[in-house]
């Protein structure tokens, strides 16, 4: 059964070498973030969909791992309260109240279960009939043991947007002792640790250059680049993302 909250009200409480990436428009059409839980019995399928659609280089996958559910027996050991409060905030924006695990949310507009591949497939198309979904062409490089992030001008009439970086952790493996998982061994893959955001941007270009330790510690070894329409707060359309392994 999917492990959903069953009231809004619940959920609060409850180098001189560069490696350089193409640009997003062509190559990103879609921007997945998980929110799953080590204390959710309908959850491990959706994290092995997650590893299997990380292979896909059209796509950037992001494991969000939520804390409401720790009271069911075992305390999810990567969950971070902002990646609930994440979620809730899309669940504000879209006025629907879903808040679930396991859930994906598809170009910051679009939920589905994050288990259904099919459904994934569908709420990536009906998230791109906006045409600025995915529209900007974002470039990442890694130099000199700096993240280089790069954004053109666009004067289409894109909506104000957020520039940020996320620090991702390819695959860690957790054995669950107790819970609705009790010994099960569960990979996670593309964890958030930890997020940065660089700037505003609207819609002028601009190149932003981040040391890699600023974002460095807790596993992490890869990093996406996103720019996401409106703000942390009230979160909208992806509109460009890149992503690039930092060893």
């Amino acid at each position: 059964m999917v492990r959903r909250a069953l009231a809004y009200a619940v959920v609060v409480a409850c180098t001189s070498s560069a490696v350089l990436l193409s640009p997003a428009a062509a190559q990103t059409r879609g921007v997945l973030e998980l929110f799953t839980s080590q204390g959710c019995s309908s959850c491990p399928q959706a994290d092995q969909l997650l590893g299997e659609l990380a292979s896909d280089p059209s796509l950037v996958t992001v494991s969000l791992p939520i804390d409401y559910w720790d009271y069911l027996g075992w305390k999810d050991t990567l969950a971070d309260p902002r990646n609930t409060v994440r979620q809730k905030a899309y669940s504000k924006v879209r006025g629907d109240r879903q808040v679930y695990t396991p859930q994906m949310v598809v170009n910051g507009s679009v939920h589905a279960l994050g288990s259904d591949r099919n459904a994934i497939e569908r709420a990536i198309e009906h998230s791109r009939e906006k045409p600025a979904t995915l529209s900007l062409p974002v470039a990442l490089s890694v130099v000199d043991g700096r993240l280089v992030v790069a954004v053109p001008e666009r004067s289409d009439g894109h909506a104000a947007a957020e520039v940020w970086v996320w620090g991702l952790s390819k695959a860690i493996t957790v054995a669950i002792k107790r819970g609705e998982n009790r010994g099960k061994t569960i990979t996670y893959y593309n964890v958030l640790r930890r997020s940065l955001k660089l700037d505003s941007w609207n819609g002028k270009a601009n190149t932003w250059t981040v040391p890699i330790r600023d974002i460095d510690g807790d596993g992490i070894d890869r990093a996406a680049a996103i720019v996401q329409a409106g703000t942390a707060e009230k979160p909208s359309a992806m509109l460009g993302a890149a992503v690039a392994a930092l060893r």
